[in-house]
């Protein structure tokens, strides 16, 4: 037992006038284990629980509970250092060494960390969203400290830093309003009924489930091409906006069905060839 007690209280090292031993090094990780668990689950309790009763979307109960761990994080390790018997005072220069490195090796880590930040407090995007940043599309997962994690039509999780979306151009289609709008394109031969083109496909907007009525969907003929009368379908979708592809997919498998039953036909592209000479 005296051995044991010995190697309880054998001394590390010293910060200052505070000497650290190896019980209060062994008190500081448990005590910061324990924190980063509580953190984590407060952060539920307020984005899961409290919050899901007031009228705030997911996305701003998610950035509350971010915001709200970030600052027990802060001050519960403030509060473990200082209850450990550590005299803050000491780390002054470790604090400035740790600034330089900051500045200039974990300038990236410090950028994505201040961008997250940022889109926490003006919330650009939030949990939820449907985004496209570069070449990423997909919706908002998760966003944390560092990156946001985006999951693709796929379901590949793509782990974006936050800096992305402060420095890049982000196009989030769903921020403000649900509503989405999809354009069709598609082409008619010369000396079709435009009247009866327009007609069809209106009707098939009508008929698909995942259109919105309002606003209604409109036809525009949009040029007269090389090849065919060119037309332009635009609807509007609530539903089917993480999946766009499947609702231009049925849209353009229910205009080939309904243009075959009336007749109308879709061109081949065409050209004329004329031959100079002939043996």
């Amino acid at each position: 037992m005296d051995w044991l007690r010995k190697a309880w209280n054998y001394p590390l090292f010293r910060i200052g006038a505070s000497e650290l031993t190896v019980s209060v090094v062994a008190t500081l990780i448990l005590s910061f284990v324990a924190l980063y668990l509580i953190t984590l689950w407060l952060k539920r309790l307020v984005a899961r629980r409290l919050l899901a009763r007031t009228s705030l979307d997911l996305g701003a109960r998610e950035a509350v509970g971010s915001l709200l761990r970030y600052l027990v994080l802060f001050l519960g390790g403030v509060a473990i250092v200082q209850s450990a018997g550590v005299d803050l005072t000491a780390l002054n220069v470790l604090a400035g060494a740790i600034g330089v490195g900051v500045g200039f090796g974990l300038q990236n880590i410090a950028n994505n960390f201040i961008s997250g930040l940022i889109i926490l407090v003006e919330r650009p995007i939030k949990v939820g969203d449907r985004v496209e940043v570069g070449n990423i599309d997909g919706r908002v997962v998760a966003i944390g400290a560092r990156a946001t994690t985006v999951i693709t039509n796929d379901n590949i999780a793509v782990i974006v830093p936050n800096s992305r979306f402060i420095a890049e151009p982000v196009v989030n289609w769903t921020q403000n309003d649900p509503r989405v709008r999809f354009k069709i394109p598609i082409g008619v031969a010369y000396g079709s009924d435009l009247r009866q083109v327009e007609r069809l496909l209106l009707e098939v907007a009508a008929e698909h489930p995942d259109v919105h009525p309002e606003p209604a969907p409109v036809v525009r003929l949009m040029k007269f091409g090389d090849n065919a009368i060119e037309f332009e379908l635009r609807v509007w979708s609530t539903t089917l906006v993480h999946k766009r592809g499947k609702l231009i997919s049925d849209l353009n498998f229910a205009i080939y069905e309904k243009f075959q039953q009336h007749g109308v036909e879709i061109p081949f592209p065409q050209r004329e060839v004329r031959l100079r000479h002939v043996d």
